[in-house]
């Protein structure tokens, strides 16, 4: 897996425009890009008020003496400093079973049922995947099935839209973690991000961030629905909020997770952060694309076809022609 670190931003390079999508720039007018938009959101969360984001010393002060965003500016990797009071550890990959245990087993359908469930646990306990991921009304559930395993319960919240209150969205959380949930996988408000409204987008964050504790939050950006602008801010806002992730895809939208969305997300969080790439992942190759390209977790329903290497690209252009004939449910087809 290459090296993801970030490299420190250089002083030259043609500045090129806020609406050019990064996926062509070149390193210094990458960087040059993410600059501009930093700024540009220092200012708008200036306007709305925001307080300053600083890091604070144990007396309660501020660290420094610049102003609000200035704290959060850095060369490198600690361009967005502020990740929680306990940095999240991503899993390390080590053959087989390290990529067993990058992958979170996710079953996040609405017609799910208790013994689809059972068997979603039954096959993290035998693979060694690093968690189950489910809707919240089943995680008590999963929390018991998986008693004395290595695998974790996840609970995804304000799920699949990210419109709910953020009141909602941390009481949904803190009650995922109360009866046993262990991480929590948020759906960002999508609609004030677009709207350019990053007091509210960065409050919602850090509230299901603080509601969680002490564990960590995912942030879903639904990058099918964003600009590699608005990407680079829903990163830099949920860092500054003290997330644990950023993750691609809901897997009910329009797209899943790129290798290009990875490689983005990873360059603007940098290496302490985790990013998940999540939605269309079927295969061996899907998930080890998306390793290579920065990811520290996978979310997939096709787990155990991924870890036993079953899965080929013809099952994979089957298992999507079969979505025919789910055509008339109430529900959008999912990625997963």
């Amino acid at each position: 897996m290459p090296d993801m670190a970030f490299q420190p931003r250089g002083n030259s390079g043609t500045s090129p425009s806020p609406h050019q999508s990064t996926g062509s720039q070149s390193p210094m007018g990458f960087e040059s890009l993410v600059d501009r938009i930093s700024e540009a959101v220092r200012e708008r969360l200036i306007q709305q008020g925001v307080p300053s984001l600083a890091p604070s010393r144990p007396d309660g002060k501020p660290a420094g003496g610049q102003g609000n965003w200035q704290h959060l500016i850095h060369q490198g990797a600690d361009r967005i400093s502020s990740v929680g009071e306990k940095p999240f550890q991503p899993h390390e990959l080590s053959g087989n079973e390290g990529l067993a245990q990058k992958i979170d087993h996710t079953l996040l359908k609405p017609d799910a049922t208790k013994e689809e469930i059972k068997r979603i646990c039954e096959e993290a306990r035998q693979y060694h995947f690093a968690t189950v991921c489910v809707n919240s009304v089943y995680i008590a559930l999963v929390a018991e099935l998986l008693k004395g395993s290595r695998t974790k319960p996840i609970a995804v919240v304000g799920f699949p839209l990210g419109a709910a209150a953020t009141a909602t969205k941390a009481f949904e959380a803190r009650e995922a973690v109360r009866v046993g949930a262990q991480e929590i996988d948020m759906v960002l408000n999508i609609g004030a991000l677009k709207g350019q409204d990053y007091a509210l987008v960065l409050e919602d964050i850090r509230q299901v961030v603080e509601a969680s504790k002490p564990h960590g939050v995912k942030v879903i950006l639904e990058c099918s629905s964003l600009t590699d602008e608005e990407k680079v801010i829903a990163c830099a806002l949920s860092k500054a909020a003290g997330a644990a992730f950023v993750k691609t895809s809901t897997g009910f939208a329009a797209g899943g997770a790129t290798a290009e969305d990875i490689a983005l997300m990873r360059r603007i969080v940098g290496p302490e952060m985790g990013v998940k790439a999540s939605g269309g992942i079927r295969t061996y190759e899907d998930a080890t694309k998306m390793i290579a390209a920065g990811a520290s977790r996978v979310g997939a329903s096709a787990s155990v076809a991924i870890v036993t290497r079953t899965a080929t690209d013809a099952n994979k252009k089957s298992s999507k022609s079969t979505g025919a004939a789910d055509a008339n449910k109430s529900y959008k087809n999912s990625l997963y």
